[in-house]
């Protein structure tokens, strides 16, 4: 009778992480910033959206939801849905303009490349206000623009401020950035021979477009598109300047209950169910972003 002897497994040696590893209380710093300048202020949203106002200015901390009642009104769902499409609106204008001016920056600039992304930057180094009234002055009627547009015959009169036409070129003027260097980046980590093979292959330049460029940089389209889509639902300045208040965002309505009304928890239970409404177009985000990224490994 023999005896086996059982040989233990044999472990597979344990690979040596070169990494750097640091200390998690590193972290308490953005940490404590996080909880104090954005859950603090959000809990205190939620506070009041749930409260009533017992007064002008006053408010009676009970728990109630009347105040997410009343945004049935017709009214305040008409705000919504202007809010949205003006902001799709401003996004889809944005993107025709912005993904041309990627896609010519990435692909046929060679020398002048660094010089292009200066330019489309440095007007995020000019204040938010500052542009705004700047282009409130262009689109003046009694303007340049206007002696010009009038000079060349094209037009008449030229009546574009305190129209919707001027929120969006003010949408689309303000935010432009945000979606040219998601885009680029996408376009510079492209292979450029994938559509130079397509093209030898007998594709047309739009086919070519359209089936891989288009898909290539789709992450970074998305990406730029919500980084512009969701501010501008928020906006206030815009729509006050160049739209005279004629055009009511929900961040104007938001305003205008703290501040003009003082109705606190009504303005407050508005925040947060736009904050709501924004946040399903992230949870989109998240899973497409996901889904790419599996595909991608």
């Amino acid at each position: 009778m023999t005896t086996e002897t059982i040989q233990p497994p044999k472990r597979s040696p344990r690979r040596r992480s070169f990494a750097p590893r640091y200390p998690g209380w590193l972290t308490a710093p953005s940490l404590i910033y996080y909880m104090i300048f954005f859950l603090g202020p959000l809990a205190i949203l939620v506070v009041f959206s749930v409260a009533t106002q017992a007064g002008f200015g006053s408010v009676s901390y009970t728990f109630s939801t009347s105040q997410f009642k009343a945004l049935n009104d017709p009214l305040y769902i008409k705000v919504f849905r202007q809010t949205m499409l003006m902001a799709a609106g401003g996004t889809a204008l944005t993107i025709a303009i912005g993904y041309p001016v990627a896609y010519w920056m990435s692909r046929y600039l060679t020398r002048y490349k660094t010089l292009a992304l200066l330019l489309v930057i440095v007007p995020f180094w000019t204040s938010f206000l500052i542009r705004t009234y700047a282009l409130k002055i262009i689109l003046d009627p009694q303007g340049y623009l206007a002696h010009f547009v009038e000079w060349t015959g094209i037009s008449n009169q030229f009546n574009v401020l305190y129209t919707g036409k001027a929120v969006a070129i003010g949408l689309a003027y303000n935010y432009l950035p945000l979606l040219i260097l998601p885009v680029y980046a996408s376009l510079e980590r492209m292979d450029w021979k994938l559509v130079e093979a397509a093209t030898d292959l007998g594709a047309s330049p739009f086919k070519a477009f359209r089936q891989i460029t288009l898909p290539l940089t789709l992450p970074g389209l998305i990406t730029g598109a919500l980084l512009v889509f969701i501010p501008m639902c928020g906006e206030y300045v815009i729509p006050q300047l160049l739209g005279g208040g004629q055009f009511a965002f929900v961040g104007t309505v938001i305003g205008s209950n703290f501040l003009g009304a003082q109705n606190w928890p009504f303005g407050s239970a508005m925040a947060i169910a736009f904050m709501v409404l924004l946040s399903i177009f992230v949870v989109i985000y998240i899973a497409f972003a996901t889904r790419e990224e599996q595909f991608g490994a």
